[in-house]
């Protein structure tokens, strides 16, 4: 089967970023000196979100706490990629562990921008994954209310007032083209309305790369974890151009049934995919 495999596949820029922090964090413990006692090196929840990844990392001592509270003094706390709230930001700093700031460059800019945006009290419409740990950190930095929408039946929902000011922004790996239909939307009923670019480039390139190969291919793969917002929002854009899409977190998943009478596979990953898993998959596609 001939493979057509997208250029964006795999770690983004502030993937490769945070593991490259906590590989930091790693090496710098093992330097320690003789005889004192080091302490762990803990992430805030999982660093990123593929399974095969946070594996390793828990293979070589790296503690994924929940909760600040179970972090000790002489820990190192490594904030995940998607970022934490700024209620919990505060108990980390308050624990006594060494903090190291994963959180990805475009996410933190998203937060800041929200924070200045709604410093008089604006209300937020944030365009996200309500249970989504990076949305969750965006919406601590609204200082007025805040509401979290899916799609556009949940804003419609929520009987906005014409009259009242509102900043409308976007968890940074949501689906650029859904986003700017919202914005059109919303210009058209709200007078105080302000608008922040908070989806991130390699998104928009990775989705727009999606959908070129989804067009000219028999099939569709996208692999990465389950977990990861960005992967299945990849998933979901290939599904539109209306071929069979197949989401998976590693080659073993593939059914060659599945792939029967087909002669064109596309093949992308999510941000937080590793090359490895993606370079399987191409293996195993090209050998049917």
């Amino acid at each position: 089967m001939n493979v057509c495999r997208a250029k964006t596949a795999g770690f983004c820029m502030g993937v490769s970023l945070a593991l490259q922090k906590l590989n930091s964090a790693l090496e710098g413990s093992s330097g320690r000196v003789k005889g004192v006692e080091p302490g762990r090196i803990c992430t805030l929840g999982p660093i990123i979100h593929n399974p095969q990844v946070l594996a390793d990392y828990e293979a070589r001592g790296v503690v994924c706490v929940k909760d600040p509270s179970q972090l000790q003094p002489g820990d190192v706390a490594v904030i995940r990629a998607h970022g934490i709230t700024r209620q919990v930001e505060r108990q980390v700093f308050e624990s006594g562990a060494t903090v190291v700031d994963a959180t990805c460059p475009k996410v933190k800019k998203a937060q800041l921008s929200i924070a200045r945006a709604t410093a008089q009290g604006a209300t937020l419409l944030l365009f996200g994954e309500e249970d989504h740990p990076e949305v969750r950190g965006l919406i601590s930095y609204a200082s007025g209310p805040a509401h979290v929408f899916g799609n556009a039946e949940e804003l419609a929902a929520l009987h906005l007032d014409p009259a009242c000011p509102y900043v409308l922004a976007s968890q940074t790996t949501q689906d650029r083209e859904i986003f700017t239909a919202i914005r059109e939307t919303l210009s058209s009923s709200l007078k105080d309305l302000a608008i922040l670019s908070t989806i991130c480039d390699a998104t928009r390139e990775r989705q727009e790369e999606a959908r070129n190969i989804a067009s000219s291919v028999d099939v569709m793969v996208v692999v990465g974890g389950r977990q990861s917002g960005n992967t299945r929002r990849l998933a979901d854009v290939a599904a539109l151009s209306g071929i069979a899409t197949y989401h998976v977190e590693s080659a073993e998943e593939l059914e060659a049934a599945n792939f029967a009478n087909k002669s064109q596979a596309g093949l992308t990953a999510g941000a937080s995919t590793p090359k490895s898993l993606i370079d399987a998959a191409e293996a195993w596609l090209s050998a049917l």
